[in-house]
């Protein structure tokens, strides 16, 4: 079996519906989201079984139905693709959860106490830059789902509290990025 199709090579691919350049903004957004979703993986890897590795798992299925959602164009996306908005409130949820078994200072902390922690940190970033991605499609005037917009906002928090969560677990408390 054969993993390439060579029809790329002309700087161009297929989304459901269209066949676009490479650097189109849906595809420059689901990009970004495939980035977020092998760094929530890598992190996934290094936590264990967890709560916070249960919760990875469901955000990684998530994102794959926001990918699926963006690559149909608007008009022949059928409406089961359409991402929820009950999966803002299992984030938050989940995220206050995880929040209730750690004490964070009011400054800002340094990332690295704990290598899944730190991972997750990492996981954070990326998904912070879909989320701009997915700001910049929507500019551009592509009918974006606003509950992808708040999942991606609200999906930072869960991963910097679970971070926090995995450094404790490490015997590591929090480090701040100021001294006094």
């Amino acid at each position: 079996m054969r993993l390439y199709t060579r029809r790329g090579d002309d700087g161009s691919t297929d989304l459901l519906g269209a066949r676009v350049n490479k650097d189109d903004p849906r595809v420059e957004a689901l990009g970004a989201l495939d980035e977020a979703t092998s760094a929530i993986g890598l992190s996934r890897s290094l936590v264990g079984n967890t709560p916070v590795s249960a919760d990875l798992i469901e955000v990684q299925r998530d994102l794959y139905r926001i990918m699926a959602e963006l690559a149909f164009s608007p008009e022949l996306r059928p409406a089961s693709y359409d991402f929820a908005e009950d999966r803002i409130a299992w984030l938050e949820a989940e995220t206050d959860s995880l929040a209730e078994s750690v004490e964070l200072p009011r400054e800002f902390i340094l990332p690295g106490e704990s290598t899944p922690g730190a991972a997750l940190d990492v996981a954070r970033t990326v998904v912070r830059r879909a989320e701009r991605q997915a700001v910049a499609l929507a500019r551009t005037g592509y009918e974006l789902n606003p509950h992808i917009l708040g999942y991606l906002n609200r999906l930072s928090s869960l991963l910097f509290i679970a971070a926090r969560v995995e450094d404790a677990s490490a015997g590591s408390a929090p480090r701040r990025a100021k001294t006094r």
